[in-house]
């Protein structure tokens, strides 16, 4: 595919404005369409991106002609049901992460994908920042090898509002959402799959209906772990923070930023094009579309991850 893609973006909160941020600097790639819950703060997101097509309905969007791919930045209960529409209905598809919550449907997309052949693309952007890029090199390089995974994720969320301060029409969750970025990872990192994960999570919050603190352990084939500590309690710093210790050295990633074990930060610059996370993934997608091929994260390989998860859901009753 040679010519410019055409693009519906679902979700113009603060997600869905990072990709449009992102998709700026993608030569060949056009957002035509802008789908958002209330219409005219989605017109006012519209303007200033300069999309002429702004509606309520991602129905409405999939039937335009011209259109190619979208990209769903919306609840994550709508993530599997809206994946398989677009897919129905013959477009592309990336999905903000989690793919599902619940395994059958993120299954159910899986299935749809292989008998269509589309891309479908799930958004775990650790795979993409920069930081995580450069211990993937090393690994695949076989100058080093993860002995353990310490990670943090952190955020202060006792009212349910976006990375914006904004209200949130649904409710986040540390395991389907939060945790599935750093179980993909390290299944992705080690380069084996998961075979052991225990959970614990601590009291349900009595509004959200959620937990509000979980802890993850997690074992790898190769014999690697995991421990994960996720809050929506902690008042500091915020966002999650992963530490590689390995048989060669210790690593810190924070988002797009890498540091070795005494805090001296690496440059990761010249690890790809761009040292945005976000705008890397939507590269990659676009990039699978024009050559017909499927993408890294693809729905297909992350479906362990939530597997995992399920497994983990189940332990936590």
């Amino acid at each position: 595919m040679n010519k410019t893609i055409k693009v519906a973006l679902a979700g113009a909160g603060a997600f869905g404005i990072k990709h449009l941020d992102g998709i700026r600097h993608i030569d060949g790639v056009e957002v035509i369409s802008l789908i958002g819950r209330d219409l005219e703060k989605t017109r006012e997101v519209a303007k200033q991106y300069g999309i002429d097509h702004v509606t309520t309905e991602l129905d409405e969007s999939l039937r335009l002609a011209e259109l190619d791919a979208v990209i769903l930045c919306t609840p994550t209960q709508m993530h599997a049901s809206q994946s398989i529409a677009c897919l129905k209905a013959g477009k592309h598809v990336q999905v903000e992460i989690p793919l599902c919550d619940v395994l059958k449907d993120g299954q159910e997309v899986v299935a749809l994908q292989k008998s269509t052949g589309l891309v479908a693309m799930c958004g775990h952007t650790r795979r993409f920042n920069p930081s995580h890029q450069w211990v993937h090199k090393k690994i695949q390089a076989g100058e080093f090898n993860i002995q353990q995974m310490d990670v943090q994720t952190y955020f202060f969320r006792r009212t349910n509002m976006n990375a914006l301060g904004q209200p949130r029409s649904w409710t986040d969750h540390l395991l389907w959402h939060h945790a599935a970025h750093t179980v993909d990872l390290f299944a992705y990192q080690c380069g084996s799959p998961i075979v052991k994960a225990n959970a614990v999570q601590g009291p349900i919050h009595p509004n959200l209906g959620i937990a509000m603190d979980m802890s993850i352990q997690l074992k790898a084939a190769n014999g690697a772990i995991c421990t994960l500590s996720l809050s929506f309690n902690n008042d500091g710093p915020l966002g999650t923070f992963f530490r590689y210790i390995g048989d060669t050295g210790t690593y810190i990633a924070r988002y797009d930023d890498l540091f070795n074990g005494k805090e001296e930060k690496i440059d990761v610059s010249k690890v790809d094009v761009s040292m945005n996370g976000i705008e890397l993934q939507d590269r990659e997608f676009f990039a699978a579309i024009r050559e017909g091929r499927q993408p890294n994260a693809s729905v297909a390989s992350v479906l362990p991850c939530y597997e995992v998860l399920h497994q983990l859901e189940q332990q936590l009753g």
